[in-house]
């Protein structure tokens, strides 16, 4: 069967202020059909940050218009469904406009319920059932530990606003870990699950410079 390829060529020029045009490229098959797309736009300092930098701008904006805390998102879930935080983060994950607190719980022995708590007045949206494959390793990593997920959530709170608090049940350094967003910066930290002391998370700093 035969191919023919279809070029498009888009061109801009004087645009204001410098801009950039591309053209892609399509195959169709016999009489086949080709799609064009041109992109033009500024070349201004967002653009050259790239995808990274405004997932940046949409963190800080999904933290800023949270009013209820980790914490107290926490809190909530579990006055609604009894049982042990693992995790709370601050998300958008269905792709959805409404940004929710997703906290997961373990109750019992081995049934896990994702709890949504809305943002705005700390009321639980919903919950359902999980299925997670890691409990028995959250039940080890937790045995003997006296910091739950809320409290880690409190001290991490002095680092900055929490968007996210989830067991690190991995390795030999178990711990909490909390990511914070203060002025536009985001830090990643470890709670120790004994004391509750707060300290920079090392490691993700050094998976960021290995991948510079």
């Amino acid at each position: 069967m035969k191919r023919n390829i279809v070029i498009a060529a888009v061109t801009a020029a004087a645009l204001i202020g410098g801009g950039t045009a591309t053209a892609l490229a399509t195959s169709g098959d016999d009489g086949g059909s080709a799609r064009q797309a041109a992109d033009t736009r500024p070349a201004n300092d967002d653009d050259r940050d790239g995808p990274e930098a405004r997932d940046d701008g949409d963190d800080d904006a999904r933290a800023a218009s949270s009013k209820v805390t980790a914490s107290e998102a926490i809190a909530s879930a579990l006055k609604h469904t009894a049982g042990t935080a693992v995790s709370a983060e601050l998300d958008d994950g269905d792709d959805s406009a409404k940004v929710v607190w997703q906290v997961e719980v373990l109750s019992g022995d081995s049934t896990w319920h994702s709890v949504s708590v809305d943002p705005a007045d700390g009321r639980v949206l919903g919950a359902h059932a999980d299925d997670e494959d890691d409990t028995a390793q959250v039940r080890a990593a937790l045995k003997g530990s006296s910091v739950t997920a809320e409290e880690a959530a409190k001290a991490a709170a002095g680092k900055g606003v929490v968007t996210s608090v989830d067991l690190d049940e991995d390795g030999k350094g178990k711990s909490w870990e909390a990511e914070t967003h203060k002025s536009g910066a985001e830090q990643d930290w470890k709670v120790d699950l004994k004391t509750g002391k707060v300290t920079a998370d090392r490691a993700d700093d050094q998976d960021d410079d290995d991948q510079d």
